[in-house]
């Protein structure tokens, strides 16, 4: 699991932020897409493409000025996939103090130059941490097929053309 941990830091400008000086959602989640493909990549020493973002809590905001530090570790991994976690947090270099703003859990897969799947080097959890992270993991790829099955028959069910 260590070997394949990322990290990446970002100093936060007005162009990053919305009106009231906070950083834009969506560049945050930019920002862990790119350290998670990191880790993943590390993982399967092969290309990796979002597969989901399927959690994701905004804890609190991140402000223009603030030295804000992403970490990802895989936490799991399957035939072609990888769950990796996501910590974000800021920095406050005059204290040397770390505050959370935001998790996450996405899904990557490895794949080949022709987009095809790889098979994907398993997990070797090392410590206490680690071995929960892993068993965590499982839990959260269940609850997903699950939803994933009932998103996909409640498509199936749609008449067509509901979209126009």
């Amino acid at each position: 699991m260590t070997e394949s941990q990322s990290e990446r830091s970002e100093i936060i400008f007005p162009a990053d932020a919305n009106a009231l000086g906070n950083l834009f959602g969506g560049r945050l989640m930019q920002y862990i897409d790119l350290v998670g493909a990191m880790a993943a990549s590390r993982h399967a020493r092969a290309i990796t493409v979002t597969a989901s973002m399927d959690h994701l809590d905004f804890v609190a905001p991140v402000r223009v000025g603030d030295l804000l530090i992403l970490k990802a570790s895989v936490n799991r991994a399957y035939r072609t996939s990888m769950e990796v976690g996501v910590k974000a947090m800021v920095e406050d270099v005059r204290k040397n103090r770390l505050r959370h703003v935001s998790s996450a859990y996405l899904t990557y897969v490895a794949v080949d130059k022709d987009g095809l799947g790889l098979v994907v080097p398993q997990v070797v959890p090392e410590t206490e941490h680690q071995r929960r992270r892993y068993e965590d993991a499982a839990r959260r790829r269940q609850m997903r097929g699950s939803e994933t099955q009932r998103k996909k028959e409640m498509r199936a069910a749609l008449p067509e053309g509901w979209h126009v």
